[in-house]
């Protein structure tokens, strides 16, 4: 939840022209489009992921994920277009930070050997309520009774998917719930970083962990990848996420996160239909309803945040 003056759905005092106003409008229409193209990446790049972990171990997919991607950003960020790229005014956070995002990457295609496309983005969208839960104590921005309501509602989705005790979901599940809570304090860490560090020095530390710490044990889970096709998808796990995270960041130069956040969601639409065309996996009932609960209160705490910070003066 940022804390903005004015809601940028407001209205400005002084009336725009109407090419302004339509300039902001397709603006905004634009940056929709590249939040759900962002989407799609991310949805295609688990789907190569869990394809590829069929035949090579997650350690080294996971490797791929993150030496493609510092390759193919490095062409476009480094020290001779961006010089003092490296330069951070809080290692400690940016190191913390880049850990998250590796232990939540590596856990991720672990659960992906065992769990559909759909289980794993369904708990993981519980991300969205993690943050506003643990923003109170780490950022001082407290929920109100109403959305601290909307995540438990939220929590309740969860298990609904998970079903401890049940049996009837693999233990991998677990997996995916720790990724979930790595993601959310990745995603707090970020926005504390937004005030001291530059995006493009915050992003070239964020491959740097997964190279870093899986090079130097590659060899020990090193087996050569069967054929094109598998190569290939280990590629694609690379400029993939390089792509769809510089299309997040494009959207969110042209479009405020109120705008945006909502369309996160479609991304249940691509892996179901990739979890069924690439692997004949179709959610069941209690993953349908569970990942409707934790949706709906997702998109609750999105209209509630809109509505407190439109009351805020400016």
């Amino acid at each position: 939840m940022t804390r903005q003056g004015r809601d940028p759905d407001q209205p400005e005092a002084v009336p725009a022209r109407d090419g302004q106003a339509s300039d902001r409008g397709g603006g905004r229409l634009s940056a929709i489009a590249l939040m759900c193209a962002a989407v799609f990446c991310f949805a295609c790049l688990d789907a190569c992921g869990k394809w590829a972990t069929r035949h090579v171990d997650p350690v080294v997919t996971t490797w791929f994920r993150y030496a493609v991607s510092v390759v193919f950003l490095s062409v476009f960020l480094n020290g001779w277009t961006r010089p003092r790229i490296m330069h951070t005014n809080r290692l400690t956070l940016q190191v913390v930070r880049s850990l998250l995002l590796f232990g939540s990457t590596i856990l991720n295609f672990f659960a992906l050997q065992y769990l559909q496309l759909t289980q794993a983005i369904s708990i993981q969208f519980a991300m969205p309520l993690l943050v506003a839960l643990l923003a109170g104590p780490l950022l001082g921005e407290w929920v109100g009774p109403r959305r601290l309501v909307a995540i438990v509602i939220g929590f309740l989705g969860v298990l609904v998917i998970t079903r401890p005790g049940s049996g009837s979901l693999h233990p991998a599940a677990f997996l995916t719930v720790v990724n979930t809570v790595f993601y959310a304090l990745y995603a707090l860490i970020t926005r504390m970083l937004a005030a001291h560090d530059p995006p493009v020095t915050t992003m070239t530390y964020s491959g740097l962990a997964g190279v870093v710490l899986l090079t130097p044990i590659l060899p020990f889970f090193w087996a050569q990848p069967p054929g094109p096709a598998v190569w290939a998808a280990l590629l694609a796990t690379g400029v993939l996420g390089a792509v769809g995270h510089g299309l997040l960041t494009v959207a969110h130069s042209r479009a405020p996160a109120s705008v945006l956040s909502p369309f996160i969601y479609t991304q249940i639409v691509w892996m179901t239909a990739l979890g069924y065309f690439v692997f004949g996996d179709l959610p069941d009932r209690y993953t349908a309803i569970g990942a409707a609960i934790v949706i709906g209160s997702g998109l609750y705490l999105l209209s509630r945040e809109r509505t407190v910070r439109a009351k805020q003066p400016a």
